[in-house]
């Protein structure tokens, strides 16, 4: 497996310091995102999953931790929307340019609004999936947030 995705390159381009972590992805879990930090040894509130939604029609990116599902509610409210849902499996993967399970935040295809849980840039590091299935990368919060432009809110139900 290449360490060297679009989403390394961006964090390369950008000079923010991380590592990779590759493990056996299982495509028949059942949450992928616990099943990726039960592989790396690592608490599921540290390893944040990708979530892609439409916030009022337009596509937005959310990231948070793997043991906690997004509140539509609170992610429209993050972005002043109306009304946000989860983006179709196919229409994800043609936006970010990336496969389900192997989608991160960094590195897509089209850049979109992000949003990442508040309560993650309380942890000493995280990681956010490294742009292939079975590859995490492992950074600073701060440094996520700024690397994804994104916006940090409370966004779990």
């Amino acid at each position: 497996m290449s360490k060297t995705t679009r989403a390394t390159q961006t964090l390369d381009r950008l000079k923010i310091a991380y590592t990779t972590v590759s493990y056996d992805y299982d495509p028949n879990a059942d949450r992928i995102g616990l099943q990726a930090a039960e592989a790396i040894g690592e608490e599921p509130k540290r390893v944040l999953k990708t979530l892609m939604a439409e916030l009022d029609g337009k596509p937005i990116c959310v990231v948070v931790p793997s043991d906690h599902e997004v509140s539509m509610k609170k992610l429209a409210s993050a972005f002043g929307g109306k009304s946000a849902h989860m983006m179709k499996p196919a229409d994800a993967e043609r936006l970010t340019g990336y496969h389900v399970g192997g989608i991160s935040p960094l590195g897509q295809k089209k850049l979109v609004p992000t949003a990442i849980e508040i309560t993650a840039l309380d942890e000493p590091y995280i990681f956010i999936n490294g742009g292939q299935r079975g590859l995490q990368i492992r950074l600073v919060p701060a440094d996520a947030k700024e690397a994804l432009k994104a916006i940090a809110a409370p966004l779990i139900a």
